[in-house]
């Protein structure tokens, strides 16, 4: 099996995962978005751009295989071997949009990955052989929130706590 929940549970907990983003998202505030420093010298607005970007070639791989086509190509060059290349690339991708313009494509791209999950019917969900990407590892709506949670979202919060410090 894939996915280790049902259908209907799957997409309450996308929902409930991407509120406690915006929840973040809000107490941060648009205006402390530009900021840098939060990982390394990304800003608020370069982690919710990459977020998107991984996510968007995730939305790109359910839809193909709900479409029962092969996965598509990644959206970066082929020339990038790996993770900081490709994070690199996305960063360039993305630096000089507005916050406005990342916070919609974020919010976008969320709800397309919802409305992806689900067209699937419950049986494709839960059949491993329709996501090779996955490697058979189970997944559910936590899972795809995992590298928010692991990767970002204690340098976020931390960050936030410095700004709010600051500001008192």
């Amino acid at each position: 099996m894939a996915l280790t929940t049902s259908k209907a549970q799957l997409l309450d907990d996308l929902r409930h995962e991407q509120a406690q983003f915006e929840a973040l998202l809000d107490e941060i505030g648009e205006e402390h978005m530009t900021q840098p420093g939060v990982g390394g010298e990304w800003s608020i607005k370069d982690i919710v751009a990459h977020l998107t970007s991984w996510r968007r070639r995730t939305v790109g791989r359910f839809q193909a295989a709900l479409r029962h086509e092969p996965q598509p190509a990644p959206p970066w060059p082929s020339d990038l071997q790996n993770d900081d290349e490709i994070n690199a690339w996305f960063y360039a991708t993305d630096r000089d949009k507005p916050v406005s313009v990342v916070l919609g494509e974020s919010r976008e791209v969320f709800d397309r990955l919802v409305e992806t999950l689900a067209a699937f019917p419950e049986a494709d969900l839960h059949d491993s052989a329709n996501f090779p990407w996955l490697a058979g590892e189970p997944w559910n709506g936590a899972e795809l929130f995992g590298h928010f949670h692991d990767e970002h979202e204690a340098d976020m919060r931390a960050w936030l706590d410095k700004v709010r410090s600051a500001e008192q």
